[in-house]
């Protein structure tokens, strides 16, 4: 049976963000992931994971939040320091808070330059932190445009080239559909590669259960396949976030 992760950053939005790890627990997550907790001080965050004994799962980088600055800098040719510092900065975030996984954004980038780039930063990430599990993830290009990873066969090419034990796939159910619009094709083409999983619905990134995407039939078949990692719920609450987790019912959750 999939464990549920809570992401933060979207969900129980009604509530401001250090109080977010409370209302998760209340509503019976084990686990949460933040997409950039780099404006909090790591003692404060520490601490709220441990009251409410809560694992973090999943950050992004590079740190700080991207707000006006780009979406990453693992694939842009001479943005490799740059890459390198940020990485260093994360990790050690990462590495305080016990995070699982550290998602590392390739950035708005094209072209062969940006996918050598793109190995060699993520050959030098994994031998620099070899003990932390690092994550790449396709985002589909109507969401974010001109984003490099935007395609599952590049994603698995790039892992192939790394070979890197603790360099593997995210897994978004959302991005999946919006860019292959066949979820459960994709993951049986990724699976063996992915350490994380998230979802949300569409249109609209809301619930996972309202839209297109069917899934009920997505946790069955991470089930049947005996994935064993976290799936997230990363998507904008249509109201109050504790209503709207019966998406999790399917497999006896929520």
């Amino acid at each position: 049976m999939p464990k549920f992760a809570a992401n933060l950053t979207w969900m129980f939005t009604e509530v401001p963000f250090l109080e977010r790890f409370g209302a998760a627990r209340a509503a019976g997550f084990d686990a949460v992931e933040v997409l950039f907790p780099y404006d909090d001080p790591v003692p404060v965050i520490r601490d709220l994971l441990a009251q409410n004994d809560l694992q973090m799962v999943l950050i992004n980088a590079p740190p700080p939040n991207y707000a006006d600055r780009p979406k990453g800098f693992a694939a842009i040719p001479g943005d490799e320091a740059r890459f390198e510092q940020d990485f260093k900065r994360a990790v050690r975030v990462a590495q305080a808070l016990d995070v699982q996984h550290v998602h590392l954004m390739a950035g708005v980038a094209e072209g062969d330059a940006a996918r050598d780039t793109y190995v060699r930063n993520l050959a030098w990430a994994a031998a620099e932190a070899p003990e932390q599990s690092l994550t790449i993830e396709p985002i589909n290009p109507v969401d974010m445009p001109g984003y490099f990873l935007n395609d599952f066969d590049l994603a698995l090419s790039v892992l192939a080239k790394v070979n890197a034990p603790n360099v593997n796939l995210q897994f978004d159910a959302y991005h999946a559909h919006r860019i292959t619009g066949d979820v459960l094709g994709t993951w049986a083409k990724c699976r063996d590669r992915v350490v994380h999983v998230q979802v949300a619905g569409h249109p609209g990134r809301h619930e996972p259960d309202v839209g297109e995407i069917d899934i009920a039939a997505f946790l069955a078949q991470l089930d049947a396949d005996g994935y064993t990692g976290w799936v997230s719920g990363e998507y904008a609450p249509k109201g109050v976030t504790t209503n709207g987790l019966g998406w999790m019912s399917p497999l006896g959750e929520g």
